[in-house]
């Protein structure tokens, strides 16, 4: 057990999950052009995102993990529309907003929203809270003044701060108090749909445990279906229903959460989890799985491996892996891998 899961409690009764698809997404490529030489002409890609599809229920939480440059965030940022795609398809409740124009994007942003890393740096320092918070209320409706107040005072409660807090500024909290804010401020417009980009890598072990029982507790009460976007696989576990691997733009692996910790396919995912400490009752650490190194630093985007992208760091790679691409085939129900192992 590591030290997280001692302070998050695990709901006691399984979560049901709507059958209803709330966000879709179809073979999503996102490349950047990469200038050069005098006239800065495009010579080639960074590829980010590459070419990934997946599904997310209603009232759902699936989890991204991955390591840093592996395309999570860059993801999350395409779903949202806040970065156009270069191909595919994003489809939010029943509408393709793939290619849809700023303004008739609007409608949908009340719908849609993120929480981001860093708390401090999304929150504008010369806004009080209760500024911050009602802002989202004064773009996108049409409260009066003391109506965005009222639900201003309620949101911030729903967060476990008080009603006098929203005359202060951020500065004058903690990190973790600010995420709240940051969250309260996400959730103000009664969101359908959130991204949480790594929303507590940058908190206390203890802290991190106190937000993401919170987030829990507001998926339950406002109906709240999550993007979790992490790089700590046991945040990740302990938030999530699916979990999706990804690496270098590309999904490695996505399956409900307790058949991927339990039985990882994929030789990226087992190298992940082997990285993880257990501390067992005593307080010492016992990884009781095997640990599984993996070879040389993550490639460039601009210039992934040819085949399978993952061959240069695999153990268990072969000649097939240098030629074909695996393709995300399901080996056991709603277990997908993309590897050519169990092809």
């Amino acid at each position: 057990m590591s030290k997280l899961e001692k302070n998050v409690a695990e709901k006691p009764i399984e979560k049901q999950i709507d059958e209803e698809v709330l966000v879709e997404v179809r073979n999503v490529k996102k490349y950047f052009p990469i200038k050069g030489g005098i006239l800065k002409r495009t010579v080639g890609h960074l590829k980010a995102v590459d070419d990934v599809s997946f599904q997310i229920h209603k009232g759902e939480t699936l989890g991204v993990v991955g390591e840093s440059g592996s395309g999570k965030s860059t993801l999350g940022r395409v779903m949202l529309r806040l970065l156009d795609p270069t191909e595919g398809d994003i489809i939010f409740d029943g509408t393709d907003i793939s290619n849809l124009s700023r303004g008739k994007m609007n409608p949908f942003r009340r719908d849609m929203q993120i929480v981001f890393q860093d708390p401090f740096a999304s929150l504008n320092s010369k806004m009080s809270v209760g500024e911050l918070i009602e802002e989202p209320l004064l773009v996108q409706t049409s409260l009066s003044k003391q109506e965005r107040k009222d639900k201003a005072k309620e949101m911030i409660e729903k967060v476990g701060l008080r009603q006098s807090d929203l005359e202060k500024y951020p500065h004058e909290f903690s990190g973790g108090q600010r995420q709240r804010i940051s969250i309260a401020r996400a959730l103000v417009l009664e969101p359908k749909f959130v991204i949480c980009d790594e929303p507590v890598s940058a908190l206390d072990v203890s802290i991190q445990a106190q937000v993401l029982n919170l987030m829990k507790d507001l998926q339950d009460e406002l109906g709240l279906t999550y993007l979790f976007i992490a790089h700590d696989l046991s945040v990740v576990k302990h938030i999530s229903d699916r979990v999706a691997v990804m690496y270098l733009g590309r999904l490695a692996e996505i399956a409900p959460k307790n058949k991927l910790y339990d039985n990882p396919l994929h030789p990226y995912t087992k190298g992940l989890l082997s990285s993880i400490p257990v501390i067992d009752i005593e307080g010492d650490i016992n990884n009781k799985r095997e640990k599984i190194r993996l070879g040389d630093d993550l490639p460039s985007p601009a210039n992934p491996p040819s085949g399978c992208t993952f061959r240069t760091r695999c153990p268990l790679a072969h000649e097939k892996c240098m030629t074909e691409r695996p393709e995300l085939i399901e080996k056991e129900e709603g277990h997908f891998v993309a590897c050519h192992l169990y092809t």
